[in-house]
Formats: structure tokens, C-alpha cells, sequence
């Protein structure tokens, strides 16, 4: 096989030799990742300040005197105005529908009067909230005066009429809810990145061997030089060999960068969402996760191969690529939306799908060994049939001269 080792010495350094490819396929990448995953986060969280921090906008009609102590009690921070009842809320609930006001609170004529005098089957007072849920500061509003505001005053007013609460309290429910919540945060952590991580490498991984292999395979036959490399000494199995395992090297390179960059920013961006996340993987986890990846370069580079050995220019290699791209994202996509219901293992046979249900599982720790191997037998046997399709065709002369 030395043909082949010269093959992949010639692809190697045709790469490693270029500044511009360095930097194209294994930096430009990973910097872009990165970047979006810190640039999600941030705006997540500045999202989340923006709306802690804003005083929101508040008009309250027919307010009793007993709600002046009760938002002072609370210190729930906002602009109130006060209406009278006979004021026109129209506009006020046009802004709020515009977002340019944001809560809309009414009581009932004679409010506290119909507490106070209440016996059985009088009509009970009502309040109501006019908020707009579409809109970040008016959603808050309504829920923080809600929370912080009504409930604590209603509480108070059904004290002052009852007496002792526990008096018609039947049971409580988690007191403590801090000590109710029983979880591991290793698995929590995992969870969260396990919607995210098998979507990205899967997508990922396709995207640099795209790249690779339809320059390696068409880029080639399209500057004439695969057509002398088919005319010399050199067996064509021994050109397919090299041609596919200078591919799998760079992509494989190109998978494990991309993989320890997702480690170190897929936290921040989810951190964003959901708090601090902190994970840490076995060694076998680790191993299992760079085989999966392995596994995976291998299909894509056998696929992306396939296709390029029969098209007759990049464009229209990467015309026929695009489609198999697409159906690499939607697997992707498809783990992030699977509920709690683990698959049967025969589904971890599914290539693609499989690899993703096996990335998900080892970030939360519940990767069994028969779904693991499973998902690299299903994937590899697949590169396995379309690889001996691609020796095939390298054997076609109508197929490698675009006759």
C-alpha cells in the first residue's frame, strides 16, 4: 500500500502547506462557534438584567387605600399612576398592546366595601390585569405585582376576616421548596447540554468533511489532476484508500477541535439559559464520545466521497451534498426534541440519529454499552457499503473521466 501512503502524504502536506487552509478549515470554524456560542449567552443574559432592572409602567383604576401598604410592604418598584374610575382605559391598553406601557390594574366599584360587608352568595370583587404576554416587561410586571402585591393582600384580607389562617388551612405543601428539589447536577448539566451538543457536532462534523472531500475528489478531477494521478503505476484501490484516509484524518482533526471548543462554550450560551452548568466526563465517556465522532467522520467522509466521485464539477457536487446536509440537521435537531422516552437500542443503529442518541446519553450519563455499539456497528457498516461503492467507481472510467 505504499501508493496510498503517498497519497496521504501528498493530501496532508497539500493542507498542512497552506496557511489559508489551516485557517479556513480549522480555525476560521472553531472561531465562529465560539464567538456565536459567547455572543448567545451574553445576549441572554443581558436579556434577563435588561428585564430585572426595568421599572415598569403602571396604571392602577378604582385602587383601594389598603393597596398603597400592600405595594410598600412588598417594595415592588414601579411607575403607578392612579385613575379614577370614570377614566377612558383605551388608550392605555393601545399601549400596552404597543408595548410602550406595560400593566393595566382595575378593581371593582366598591372594592373594599364588598369585602368587608361580604355574607354568603354576594358577589365577590374581582381585579383585573390587562398585560400583553408577547411583551417581556409587561409579562413581568403583571406577574411580579401578582406575586409580590394581590396575593400578599389577599392573605391579609382574609386574615382580618377569618382570624388565624390555619384555622381553615387543610395541609401545606413543600414549605421549603429548596429542600424538596432532589437531583443530581452532574445529570441536570448533562441534560441541558445533551439538546444542544448532539445537533452541533453532528452538523459540524458534516460541515468540515464537506469541505475536505468534494476539493479532494471533484476539485481534483475538475484541474485534471486525479486523471494523471489514475493513469500512473499506482492501483486505483491504493488512490481510494488515500484519498479517503487523508479526508478522515483532516476531518478528524477538524472533529476533535470542534468537540473540545463545544466543551468550553456550549456552558456559556446554555449558561445563559438555564444558569450555571457544570459537567465532567469519565475517561470512558471521553472514549466512547470521541469513537461516536470517529465513527462519524468515517460515514460522512464515505458519503461526501461517493457523491463527489460521480459529479462532475464542485458545484454540482456540492448541489447533490446540500440535501444530505439537510437530512444530517434534521437528525441532529430530532434528539432535542425526543422527551424522556429513551429509543429501543435497535434505534441507536440508525446512522446519524444513532450517534446524536449516544451524544445526548453520554452528557447525561446514561449511555448503556449495547446502545454504544449499536450506534458505531449501524454507522460504520453503512461506510463500510458505500466505501466498496466509491472502489467501484474509482474502477469506472466513464465515471472518473466524465465521460
Amino acid at each position: 500500500m505504499r501508493g496510498a501512503k503517498e497519497i496521504i502524504k501528498k493530501e496532508l502536506n497539500r493542507v498542512f502547506g497552506d496557511k489559508k487552509l489551516i485557517f479556513s478549515l480549522f480555525i476560521l470554524p472553531v472561531a465562529l462557534m465560539v464567538g456565536m456560542c459567547f455572543l448567545m449567552g451574553n445576549l441572554m443574559e443581558n436579556m434577563e438584567d435588561d428585564v430585572d432592572a426595568h421599572i415598569p409602567t403602571v396604571y392602577i383604576q378604582n385602587a383601594p387605600e389598603e393597596l398603597n401598604d400592600a405595594i410598600t410592604a412588598a417594595g415592588f418598584q414601579a411607575n403607578i399612576t392612579n385613575l379614577a374610575k370614570e377614566d377612558s382605559l383605551d388608550s392605555i391598553k393601545d399601549d400596552i398592546i404597543n408595548g410602550e406601557k406595560d400593566l393595566l390594574v382595575t378593581f371593582d366599584d366598591g372594592f373594599m366595601e364588598k369585602i368587608q360587608n361580604y355574607t354568603d352568595g354576594a358577589e365577590i370583587p374581582e381585579v383585573r390585569t390587562y398585560y400583553n404576554p408577547s411583551e417581556e416587561y409587561s409579562s413581568t410586571a403583571r406577574t411580579n405585582f401578582v406575586t409580590m402585591v394581590l396575593e400578599p393582600m389577599k392573605q391579609s384580607l382574609l386574615a382580618a376576616r377569618i382570624g388565624n389562617l390555619d384555622n381553615i388551612t387543610i395541609f401545606n405543601i413543600d414549605l421549603d421548596l429548596g429542600a424538596s428539589q432532589i437531583m443530581d447536577d452532574q445529570k441536570a448539566s448533562g441534560k441541558a447540554l445533551g439538546m444542544m451538543l448532539p445537533y452541533f457536532i453532528t452538523m459540524l462534523l458534516f460541515a468540515g468533511v464537506m469541505s475536505i472531500a468534494v476539493d479532494a475528489i471533484t476539485g481534483e478531477k475538475e484541474r485534471g489532476t486525479l486523471a494523471s494521478m489514475l493513469v500512473s503505476p499506482v492501483r486505483r484501490v491504493e488512490i481510494v484508500t488515500g484519498k479517503l484516509v487523508s479526508i478522515a484524518i483532516l476531518s478528524s482533526i477538524s472533529a476533535i477541535i470542534y468537540a473540545i471548543s463545544m466543551v468550553f462554550a456550549l456552558p456559556k450560551m446554555m449558561g445563559g439559559l438555564s444558569g450555571e452548568i457544570n459537567i465532567s466526563l469519565s475517561p470512558l465517556q471521553i472514549v466512547q464520545l470521541i469513537v461516536i465522532m470517529l465513527s462519524l467522520v468515517f460515514l460522512y467522509v464515505s458519503l461526501v466521497s461517493i457523491v463527489s466521485v460521480f459529479a462532475k464539477t464542485m458545484k454540482e457536487a456540492n448541489t447533490y451534498v446540500t440535501p444530505m446536509y439537510i437530512l444530517v440537521i434534521v437528525a441532529g435537531m430530532i434528539t432535542m426534541f425526543s422527551g424522556n422516552t429513551t429509543p429501543d437500542t435497535a434505534m441507536f443503529a440508525i446512522p446519524v440519529y444513532g450517534n446524536a442518541l449516544c451524544i445526548q446519553n453520554i452528557m447525561e450519563g446514561d449511555l448503556l454499552m449495547s446502545q454504544f455499539l449499536a450506534a458505531v456497528g449501524g454507522t460504520v457498516l453503512l461506510g463500510v457499503i458505500v466505501t466498496a461503492g466509491i472502489v467501484k467507481a474509482f474502477n469506472s472510467e466513464k465515471v472518473m473521466f466524465n465521460a
